[in-house]
């Protein structure tokens, strides 16, 4: 069974508060088309213009340090069929690991069911839940592969601070935030998948992010 994780993206989104949505328009309608092929033939070229963290979108180490690798150096081995590990973080803002969690080489998905707010005001309040720096320096001296959150940031947004996305992606460890339906994968062994475009210049970029459940 294959679950998506990723939020659908639409003209106008909004993702993150004070960030444009997307605009999505038609390059091509299908009616101009018809004037460039043979009778009975029509195409649509789609056009989206949108900053780059829009929708389930994942951060690699240029999104924060100039020196770090882009969307297109990412080693696709980390987001490609990656042995998943769920931590309920639902109960309470920072989330945290359980003890003795094993986390080594794992995407690493902390289901704090705050995507039941998205599209609203609310998904982008400071009391959003985000992952402590415990929890951090547990994933960094393990070797997560990468991970992810359903929530508006990884990080507490209640200061201008982002050491959780600081420590992770100086780690080289990607982030995945934004992600859903987290919840279907409770009590389930589930590898991951949320590999971007290689887009040359990016830090950040939306993907498909889904679980393939055993």
């Amino acid at each position: 069974m294959i679950v998506d994780l990723s939020h659908p993206i639409s003209d106008g989104l909004v993702t993150y508060p004070g960030l444009p949505g997307p605009v999505i328009t038609d390059h091509l309608t299908r009616e101009a088309s018809r004037s460039l092929y043979a009778p009975g033939y029509e195409f649509q070229i789609g056009r989206i213009e949108m900053v780059s963290n829009t929708g389930t979108y994942l951060d690699t180490p240029f999104h924060r340090f100039a020196g770090g690798h882009d969307v297109a150096g990412l080693d696709p081995a980390r987001v490609v069929g990656v042995p998943g590990l769920l931590v309920d973080a639902t109960d309470g803002q920072e989330a945290t690991l359980p003890a003795g969690a094993d986390v080594a080489g794992r995407a690493v998905l902390f289901h704090t069911g705050w995507d039941r707010h998205w599209g609203s005001a609310a998904y982008g309040e400071p009391a959003h839940p985000f992952v402590g720096m415990e929890a951090v320096r547990g994933l960094v001296e393990a070797g997560a592969a990468v991970v992810g959150i359903d929530s508006v940031n990884i990080d507490d947004t209640r200061t201008g601070e982002r050491p959780v996305h600081t420590a992770l992606l100086g780690a080289g460890i990607p982030i995945v935030e934004h992600l859903c339906r987290l919840d279907q994968l409770a009590g389930r062994e589930f590898t991951f998948i949320a590999l971007p475009p290689a887009v040359v210049g990016m830090g950040t970029f939306p993907v498909r992010a889904v679980a393939v459940v055993s």
